[in-house]
């Protein structure tokens, strides 16, 4: 770290978004490592980055809140899921922590917008068929009550525009500090997942700690909520196909889009 953060403890590594795309399963398996730390609980998460009120306290607050308390030897590391889709959290992590490592997991747009539906759904924060919550989603965002300002229930299709919010990013940081995994990948391979994570963040690699990991946080329709429908999912093929074009000129052929994109 550098000269005005050095004497503080801070991140080595910060998983930041996307939300209902397997950060959450991320940091079980981060937990898991004998050399590495991260704060608990893991609910609700720092977002030091993105709440003004709390990043006025300045870094030794965060330093002394989430990191003093960790055990020594370690790496640490954080997961605050919203930082990526902010438009001030990339030069305020950069300014305090410039040789960090930031880690970014991407799932498909489609279902990823329909995960934000069912949790807001289940939360009590939407009445709303989807087809009509994505027709709402613009007023919704502009008319957004303070105390949802970061959770945004109704974000359901402009968290999806990855390049859009990943670009931020690619401005302050260099393309060797960030990692960008797939949830589908979490889903079929999780010993590559993790290889590449720990392998990233500069540990050992036992891949075995992906075993029994359960997909945390994923959401079902409950009682009286329809499935996602084919005519839906292919409007919304549709909408993100120029989207997943920009994803896939940022992040390069090493990246793969999803089947239907």
């Amino acid at each position: 770290m550098s000269g005005a953060t050095m004497d503080f403890r801070l991140p080595h590594f910060i998983i930041a978004g996307a939300p209902r795309s397997g950060t959450t399963w991320l940091y079980m398996l981060a937990e898991r490592h004998p050399k590495i730390a991260l704060p608990k609980p893991w609910r609700p998460e720092p977002k030091f980055f993105l709440i003004d009120e709390l990043y006025k306290r300045g870094i030794s607050y965060y330093s002394a809140t989430w990191f003093e308390p960790l055990p020594s030897g370690r790496v640490l590391g954080e997961k605050s899921a919203n930082y990526l889709e902010s438009q001030v959290v990339a030069s305020r992590i950069h300014r305090h922590l410039p040789d960090v490592r930031l880690i970014f997991v991407l799932r498909n747009p489609v279902d990823r917008a329909y995960s934000n539906y069912l949790w807001s759904f289940m939360n009590g924060l939407e009445v709303e068929t989807f087809e009509r919550a994505l027709e709402l989603e613009y007023v919704r965002e502009k008319t957004l009550a303070p105390e949802w300002r970061f959770a945004r229930p109704h974000a359901n299709f402009s968290r999806g525009l990855y390049a859009d919010h990943l670009s931020n990013f690619f401005r302050f940081f260099d393309r060797d500090q960030i990692l960008i995994l797939r949830t589908e990948d979490i889903e079929r391979k999780p010993r590559d997942v993790a290889e590449k994570f720990f392998d990233f963040i500069g540990v050992e690699q036992i891949s075995e700690l992906a075993d029994g990991l359960a997909h945390i946080n994923s959401a079902r329709p409950p009682n009286g909520v329809l499935p996602l429908s084919p005519m839906v999912r292919a409007e919304l093929n549709a909408r993100y196909r120029e989207p997943n074009r920009q994803l896939k000129a940022l992040l390069g052929s090493d990246f793969a889009l999803w089947d239907d994109a």
